[in-house]
Order: structure tokens, then C-alpha cells, then sequence
């Protein structure tokens, strides 16, 4: 299973920003799909996620309005397209892939990127 991050980089706040995520080594359109988020010194963050057929989008109230997640099966891709950034928006953004329910007892398998930095500064 891999999951690679890109699209970070320096913006100015009020800027957006577009990361992606590619899946390869699973079979993608099974999987939940989320961004985290983690600041050094801090737990890492759910920002935003997108279950397997694309619907039901959940966000951090502190994103919502600003972030939205959206995938592409055909293409093992999922998004996050990132508008009217903040400063407080800066972090390491991960990527995660959780798999469906299997065996007895059930069990969930997660897989996580490397990380994107996003810095929203002027």
C-alpha cells in the first residue's frame, strides 16, 4: 500500500492551495478517505473525509466552508482543495486510507502518506 502527498507549499493567507493523493497497491475505491493534519507539538487532526463511493463528506468545523475533500476512483486519487487559507492553517497534511471491515473479529486497516507542508504566511 502506498499513499503519496503533493501540492503543498508557501501561500499567502487568503490563498488556496489543491493537494492530492494517490493510491496504489489496493484496491482504492474500497477504501474511506481522509485528510489529517498535524502541527509540530500537537496530535495530528482529522480535516476532512470522503467514504468509498465519494458521498457523505465530513468536515472540522474549522475547515468547513473553506475545504473540500473529493476523490476519484478511476484514477486513485482523492483531493483536498483548500480556499481562503489561514495562517492557523499550517501544517503537515497527511493523506489515509481506511480499509472496509474484515474478518472475525472485525477489523479496520489504516494506511497513512508521508505528509505535504502547507505554510500560509505572508
Amino acid at each position: 500500500v502506498q499513499l503519496v502527498e503533493s501540492g503543498g507549499g508557501l501561500v499567502q493567507p487568503g490563498g488556496s492551495l489543491k493537494l492530492s493523493c494517490a493510491g496504489s497497491g489496493f484496491t482504492f475505491s474500497n477504501y474511506d478517505m481522509s485528510w489529517y493534519r498535524q502541527v509540530p507539538g500537537k496530535a495530528r487532526e482529522l480535516v476532512a473525509v470522503i467514504s468509498n463511493a465519494g458521498g457523505s463528506p465530513n468536515y472540522a468545523d474549522s475547515v468547513k466552508g473553506r475545504f473540500t475533500i473529493s476523490r476519484d476512483n478511476a484514477d486513485n486519487t482523492v483531493y483536498l482543495q483548500m480556499n481562503s487559507l489561514k495562517p492557523e492553517d499550517t501544517a503537515v497534511y497527511y493523506c489515509n486510507a481506511l480499509s472496509p471491515s474484515s474478518g472475525w473479529p472485525p477489523r479496520r486497516y489504516t494506511y497513512w502518506g508521508q505528509g505535504t507542508q502547507v505554510t500560509v504566511s505572508s
